[in-house]
């Protein structure tokens, strides 16, 4: 339900020519009921009117967003759908990064890399994937080095730790065999 949200709020961006605009005022949105658990409450309980919502929600975002992105969020209300907020701010992350061409990749690796490494990785990555990759790096020294990368459902491992284990399996398979064949002859 919040992709289809996403889609129209994004087709009214793209009409507008304010696709950044309208998905950076999404963020804000998003931003604020994650960062205000009472906020969040307030927008999301059934018990409160919708038009003491709706004002609230005038004063708060009225004169920082887009009047397009504040009539959208008051059609949520009216609808029922403010629970979907966030998710229509994700999944509008998502359309923007599609229309753009980017994509963004989880990259693991074993120790810290430098700003030069970084722009090596994202290079590397685009070239690879067709698509201007966004890097997000994260360290996990278990994997003992290389790259371990993932973009949507597909991982591409090439750390060191998969290479050694690859190994060790191919050894053990090696060492099966004459181990049955000494076992049968005595």
């Amino acid at each position: 339900m919040a992709k289809n949200y996403a889609e129209t709020l994004f087709e009214l961006a793209r009409r507008e020519d304010s696709l950044d605009a309208y998905g950076e005022a999404m963020g804000t949105v998003a931003k604020l009921l994650d960062g205000d658990a009472r906020f969040r409450a307030f927008l999301e309980t059934p018990r409160i009117d919708d038009a003491e919502k709706k004002d609230v929600l005038r004063r708060v975002l009225g004169g920082s967003l887009p009047k397009h992105v504040v009539s959208f969020v008051m059609v949520t209300i009216d609808k029922r759908r403010q629970r979907l907020l966030r998710g229509i701010s994700r999944g509008y992350d998502l359309l923007l990064d599609e229309h753009r061409g980017r994509e963004h990749v989880e990259v693991t690796v074993a120790r810290e890399v430098d700003d030069a490494t970084k722009d090596m990785i994202a290079e590397g990555l685009t070239k690879a994937l067709g698509k201007n990759a966004i890097p997000h790096i994260r360290v996990k020294p278990e994997i003992l080095g290389g790259l371990v990368v993932r973009t949507g459902d597909t991982i591409y491992d090439g750390s060191v730790r998969r290479k050694l284990d690859g190994m060790r399996r191919r050894m053990l398979r090696t060492e099966l065999p004459d181990a049955t064949s000494d076992s049968a002859s005595a």
